[in-house]
């Protein structure tokens, strides 16, 4: 019997001690570059046999709940894979290296300079031309999100706005941490051109970066340079690394063909991540907040002249917290007062609004379609190619229609001398951009200063009756013309939009002199200039 009881005891204490070996710790720890020492940011890390994972952050840094006696696999594209064992440990930390598979790749450097990748004595990757062409995309950077070890690139929501490219951290708080373009040799100006009450998150239009100009249909490769060593050829300028851009060429002895590609892509809001309205309170705010109100929440008037007071919509309010709804009631609103609308002297009922301004976006459609001419023979090599993107907004009038014309060559003059030249023409007119920060972004209007009570397709068709900014907003609702803070959006969009238009050229000019098989001699004169107009 005390036998018995003892192998019962021991199968127990062994099930409690398996349970305890089990459970679960809270693991911590810092990802960086075996090569330099840097911070990964972006790399996925998951329980090995589970569906239980996270992303470092921006320095580097992980957190994860997992078994005491489990695995952690690291993984980031372009670095090798590692299954690094917890070992009841809450500290973990790893070293990420280069993919070996990868080390006898022949890469694009500074200058314009082939190189085999396993002879480098500093970090870079290497992306193909049709990693940025799959996904047809106004800004060629936003394609490469998530493709390249240790790049952050954020895109904004703002229609043909600009991308933030960072390389492996920022490193300046206040300062520029973009890193510096070079298209076959030539550096890029990636300017935004935004003016500083933009930047600073107040009033202003996104024209978006220089560097969007780059047409993604004559990129061959993309080589990104990180750290110091890579960029020391470039300056300064190179300090946050480089986006090294080598675009398509002809090749000898391929006699003369043609290339034609296009695509399209049509995108919608998600409705769902959008603003969920109240049903339940209308225009103005919570009584007794503004005396100026009526007992109930309205302005009170004889409207018709039958002696009895009338309930007036207060229309220069910009807020959703005054009267409760009650489809009994019956009152004027701002379309009341206006001699063109069906509800002219008319109170109908004080309802939520059947179209809300998700209602006001429209389907995007952006289309791009490219030739290109190219051959060569034995000594001469060219290619010309062009391409046109149009890409129509979510927002009623807005449009970005972009031409690019490019041509590069070579020459073998002798056996020892080599001419080339590439030269690009872009030209971009872009109609209605969306204001950003404060005043007069229409999506702050939409998701914070409006009235739930306002149809927004009854604005679409009082302007496309009129013509004229009748708003519901108006400061004196006897005058919807007259707005106190808000325009009607349609008229906004179609009678107060912007206009902006760049035209730009780049490109170089080279003569390379190799008198023996080990020296090469190379004199280059490179060119980029550009010139916007903005109304």
């Amino acid at each position: 019997m005390k036998r018995i009881l003892l192998v019962c005891l021991t199968a127990v204490l062994v099930h409690v001690s398996n349970v305890l070996w089990a459970q679960d710790v809270a693991v911590a720890g810092k990802i960086t570059s075996s090569e330099d020492g840097s911070a990964l940011p972006g790399v996925n890390v998951v329980v090995k046999g589970t569906t239980n994972g996270t992303v470092s952050d921006a320095t580097g840094s992980y957190s994860i709940s997992a078994p005491a006696t489990g695995t952690l696999v690291f993984t980031f594209i372009g670095l090798t894979t590692q299954e690094v064992p917890i070992n009841n440990r809450t500290t973990v930390d790893v070293l990420m290296a280069q993919d070996v598979q990868q080390l006898s790749e022949v890469v694009v450097t500074a200058l314009n300079i082939p190189r085999e990748k396993a002879s480098l004595g500093y970090a870079t990757q290497q992306v193909k031309g049709d990693a940025v062409t799959q996904a047809k995309d106004q800004n060629f950077m936003n394609s490469l999100s998530g493709k390249i070890a240790g790049v952050q690139i954020r895109r904004n929501n703002n229609f043909a706005g600009s991308t933030n490219v960072v390389i492996r951290g920022n490193k300046s708080v206040t300062g520029n941490n973009q890193p510096l373009f070079v298209v076959d040799g030539v550096p890029i100006d990636n300017t935004t051109g935004n003016t500083a009450n933009q930047r600073a998150g107040r009033y202003g239009f996104d024209y978006g970066n220089a560097a969007s100009d780059i047409n993604p249909e004559d990129i061959e490769s993309i080589n990104v340079l990180k750290g110091a060593a890579a960029s020391a050829l470039y300056g300064s300028r190179a300090a946050n690394g480089v986006i090294m851009i080598t675009t398509k060429k002809g090749k000898k002895r391929s006699g003369v063909g043609i290339a034609l590609s296009t695509g399209v892509t049509i995108g919608k809001i998600d409705k769902e991540t959008f603003i969920d309205y109240q049903k339940n309170y209308g225009a103005g705010y919570a009584m007794p907040s503004f005396e100026y109100y009526g007992p109930d929440g309205f302005f009170e008037e004889d409207i018709n002249g039958d002696g009895v007071v009338d309930k007036i919509v207060p229309t220069l309010e910009d807020g959703s917290y005054g009267a409760p709804f009650d489809p009994n009631l019956n009152v004027y609103h701002w379309d009341s007062f206006v001699p063109e609308s069906p509800n002219y002297n008319k109170a109908y009922p004080w309802v939520a609004a059947k179209h809300t301004p998700v209602d006001f976006f429209e389907t995007q459609v952006a289309w791009n379609n490219s030739v290109a001419l190219s051959g060569g023979n034995d000594v001469n090599t060219f290619r010309l190619s062009y391409t046109n993107f149009d890409l129509k907004g979510n927002l009623p009038n807005q449009d970005q229609k972009r031409h690019t014309l490019s041509f590069n060559g070579t020459s073998q003059i002798n056996e020892k001398l080599l001419a080339s030249i590439s030269l690009n023409f872009v030209k971009g007119n872009t109609v209605g951009r969306g204001s950003t920060g404060y005043g007069g972004n229409q999506m702050a209007n939409f998701r914070q200063w409006w009235q739930t009570n306002v149809d927004i397709e009854s604005q679409r068709e009082m302007f496309a009756k009129t013509g004229r900014n009748i708003t519901w907003n108006g400061g004196d609702y006897h005058d919807p013309e007259t707005p106190i803070f808000w325009d009607n959006p349609y008229w906004t969009r179609y009678k107060n939009f912007t206009t902006d238009e760049r035209t730009r050229v780049y490109g170089n000019f080279a003569l390379t002199y190799k008198p023996t098989d080990w020296l090469s001699i190379m004199g280059r004169v490179t060119a980029d200039t550009y010139a916007e107009l903005r109304e």
